[in-house]
């Protein structure tokens, strides 16, 4: 059994939501995780947001165009006039739903029944085409097995134990079909997985029913060794350890989110990276293997912030780093990068909201320098530090680029560069061609 993630942009139209059920029968027995279709998760937002601000037209007018784009979609989908009838009738008792949240109070908890919709729709649409074309489809609801606890982490041994009872219970069906992103939480209310979304709904299927393999399909062909936004002739890599995927996603390989992956990990289960516009490209496979010796690819963070702290006192002084760190943590603000010396540490950080605290803290114990725009630029590889040569090839490739951060020995994968962001198309073209 394989577990099938296909994105927003995959089911993002009749036409794609044909395309990928091609895909789905090419095998049985797999799970096929669906997010809501392209552009349906900013619309309940914008719902949400005006019911928020008591806005009721406004509402309205968003629910409005969203159902009639449905409307348009089940016409172009559906041959028979019989399944046309069955997807009007699920996708109109969602949006009576939808419509019966217009009202005087507008919580958390019905923003969250909201933002639930879109799968809900895409699956039902998706379950409906497969039956129209014979296919022993299911759906395996993701709010009868899919639960966080109340860490808000996902409770492994509730999600193992129920869709397994899901699953058994509907051994006959040839394809099964199951909603991303969404859960309940540990007090039975909707809810979502909010990092990594249906990535991590298909990771934690996967982990829970031992795939063989995950396939998150998107509309790239793989992880590229550099952003193809910016970067000519970027290629994709085929084969990834996931430390060295986790690395790129937290540094801004947009493909594929940095947490969602651990419970593959974890289980030993591959997960391929593949592309619905071009199904039979090999795409990138993530594994615990990693190829020694090479530089497998580069990504970039943007809109980082870095504050430098000079202290004569730091000097020999016992406590200084946990007090720096310790103001980080009252503020609730993560640190990407570290350097320090003798008379001063520099950390950077991607979140400016308790900027203004944090620095005021900082002054009790040092000047404090604070430089914006920056990008942290990440060279992912096999980069184990007996490994002669790889770090001085990155260092060497910006050798007419300021850097103002080294990090460097963290972890065996990777080499981080802060630079100013006027300097990351520079950067990031000058590392291909040297690494590459």
């Amino acid at each position: 059994m394989k577990v099938l993630k296909f994105g927003g942009t995959s089911v993002g139209s009749a036409q794609r939501i044909k395309d990928v059920a091609t895909l789905i029968c090419r095998n049985s027995k797999d799970i096929v995780v669906l997010s809501a279709m392209s552009g349906t998760t900013n619309s309940l937002v914008e719902i949400s947001d005006y019911l928020y601000k008591k806005n009721r037209d406004g509402a309205n007018e968003v629910i409005n165009r969203l159902s009639s784009k449905y409307s348009d979609v089940i016409n172009d989908l559906y041959g028979t006039k019989e399944y046309k009838e069955k997807a009007k009738e699920v996708i109109s008792y969602i949006f009576n739903d939808i419509r019966s949240m217009v009202k005087d109070l507008f919580t958390l908890f019905e923003e969250r029944i909201i933002l639930a919709q879109g799968e809900l729709m895409s699956t039902a649409l998706m379950d409906l085409y497969l039956k129209e074309k014979g296919v022993n489809s299911v759906i395996l609801p993701a709010l009868d097995y899919m639960r966080t606890d109340k860490n808000a982490e996902p409770d492994l041994k509730y999600i193992k134990g129920n869709l397994k009872l899901l699953f058994e219970k509907n051994r006959e069906a040839d394809v099964y079909i199951t909603q991303g992103y969404i859960c309940r939480n540990a007090y039975g209310e909707i809810d979502n997985l909010q990092r990594g979304g249906s990535d991590y709904t298909a990771s934690l299927a996967g982990a829970a029913m031992q795939a063989e393999e995950i396939q998150i399909w998107t509309d790239i062909d793989g992880m590229h060794n550099n952003d193809p936004r910016i970067v000519k002739e970027t290629s994709p890599v085929r084969q990834l350890n996931f430390d060295e995927a986790a690395e790129l996603a937290y540094f801004g390989a947009k493909i594929l989110h940095p947490t969602c992956i651990l419970p593959a990990k974890m289980n030993n289960i591959p997960v391929r990276l593949l592309n619905t516009m071009q199904p039979d490209a090999w795409g990138t496979t993530i594994s615990n293997e990693t190829e020694k010796g090479k530089i497998k690819a580069i990504a970039a963070k943007d809109n980082i912030i870095a504050i430098k702290i000079k202290s004569g006192r730091m000097l020999l002084a016992t406590g200084f780093l946990r007090k720096v760190f310790e103001i980080f943590e009252t503020f609730h603000t993560p640190i990407d990068m570290v350097t320090t010396s003798e008379v001063g540490v520099s950390v950077t950080i991607d979140n400016d909201r308790k900027l203004e605290e944090i620095v005021d803290d900082l002054k009790k114990f040092g000047t404090v320098t604070v430089d914006k725009d920056m990008v942290i630029v990440c060279v992912v590889g096999d980069m184990v530090w007996d490994n002669l040569g790889f770090e001085a090839k990155t260092i060497n490739a910006l050798k007419d680029i300021p850097v103002r951060m080294i990090s460097y020995g963290g972890s065996n994968y990777n080499v981080s560069l802060l630079i100013k962001a006027s300097d990351k198309k520079r950067a990031l073209q000058a590392l291909s061609n040297n690494l590459f």
